[in-house]
């Protein structure tokens, strides 16, 4: 596979970038096209984590974007995150997908539920990239229903003891710290779920089976096994049977960043399918120069666009401070579908080649689908969305 070009086809975005952004971005492009590009179907192959380019984010401060600098973050806002992780997922989205769950999930989570004691400890060093953060949230019996969770915390004196098992947890096996999502209260539904930060090597916690996917290979993904683990209840995430309510909470933000995870390989695609439909030939001229073949590129860059659109506009509202719950769910909705159909025909575009390996057309193409699955289904955002709409429009009964 030829190397990713530092300078995209797609580098026009919808609105204008300050230089500071601008350098961003750059400076992202040029990292992921020298450290990424190279190794990215290397990785993919063996399902190999690439903890030395997670590091390298890290010195870079990309694994502490929306940190404050008081805790050893960059500082920056949602618009900056969103430039980010889009340009990572475009060369490979399983590096975007790690730095996302690490930052707007695991860490994010104990930056806004955690008490100043808990901050202290553990975001500097996630900040820093001296740690790696997991969330842990979905069950084998419960993904959508997160109310149908089983792994207990019982409280015993001034501890807590957990047992069961989280899966599909991004980082599981890297990470340092996990946040755990856990039932305190079963009679409560999901008012008596709780939060508890679980650190790696804490008796009875171990990480399990790793998962062997269809695609993001290079992303971690594993289960997470509680068997009587003893915690302090120091760590205890805010309030108890509040773990739930700060879990959408997090999610309205990580939504986003699975908005621009999407936003990346698509464009990716995008980018791949323009640059061979230019050299590829058939009937004596390149296939760029048909009608059809153009008319499926317009299609795809004008999709791209309505979805960068919705991801900046639902990044700027978080920026501001607004509640984003529509619209980090409109924004994940609508990117990652397009993400799939522009994936979808780029394969097309790139014909038997697009079945192939040795071209960049297939690798993206297995990799988009988990966007319309993680942080919430299609079908679960669009309940979301129509929840959020039905509260600014009542029905009059």
């Amino acid at each position: 596979m030829k190397n990713v070009e530092v300078e995209s086809a797609q580098n026009l975005y919808p609105f204008v970038l300050t230089e500071e952004q601008e350098h961003l971005r750059r400076e992202i492009r040029t990292f992921a096209a020298r450290e990424i590009a190279p190794n990215m179907m290397v990785w993919d192959e063996a399902s190999e984590f690439p903890m030395a380019v997670v590091k390298k984010l890290g010195a870079m401060g990309l694994l502490g974007v929306i940190i404050p600098p008081e805790y050893g973050g960059a500082g920056l806002g949602y618009v900056d995150y969103v430039l980010a992780i889009e340009e990572l997922s475009a060369v490979d989205g399983s590096v975007g997908l790690t730095v996302a769950a690490h930052n707007s999930l695991g860490t994010n989570h104990i930056f806004l539920a955690g008490n100043e004691e808990q901050k202290r400890k553990y975001v500097p060093r996630l900040a820093g990239g001296e740690w790696l953060a997991a969330w842990a949230l979905t069950e084998p019996g419960s993904g959508s229903d997160a109310g149908g969770a089983r792994t207990t915390a019982v409280k015993k004196g001034g501890r807590y003891v957990l047992n069961g098992t989280k899966t599909f947890i991004t980082n599981g096996h890297y990470a340092d710290v996990a946040v755990v999502i856990a039932v305190t209260d079963k009679s409560k539904g999901t008012h008596g779920l709780s939060a508890f930060a679980v650190e790696k090597g804490t008796p009875g916690f171990r990480s399990g089976k790793k998962e062997n996917k269809l695609g993001l290979r290079a992303s971690d993904t594993s289960e997470l096994i509680f068997e009587d683990c003893e915690i302090p209840a120091e760590n205890l995430l805010g309030a108890e049977g509040e773990g739930f309510i700060d879990a959408m909470r997090v999610l309205d933000g990580g939504r986003i960043s699975i908005a621009a995870l999407s936003l990346g390989i698509g464009r990716g695609a995008l980018d791949a399918a323009l640059k061979y439909v230019k050299e590829r030939r058939q009937f004596g001229k390149a296939i760029a120069e048909f009608q059809g073949i153009q008319w499926k590129l317009a299609d795809m860059a004008t999709e791209l666009d309505a979805a960068r659109l919705l991801t900046q506009r639902a990044a700027v509202l978080k920026d501001a401070g607004r509640k984003v719950t529509r619209e980090s769910s409109m924004a994940k909705l609508f990117a990652s579908e397009v993400a799939v159909r522009i994936c979808d025909e780029a394969v097309q575009l790139f014909g038997g080649y697009g079945f192939i390996k040795d071209y960049p057309a297939e690798k993206f193409y297995r990799d988009v689908k988990l966007c319309t699955i993680g942080e919430g289904t299609s079908e679960i955002q669009r309940m979301v969305i129509a929840r959020e709409i039905l509260k600014v429009h009542p029905s009059r009964g």
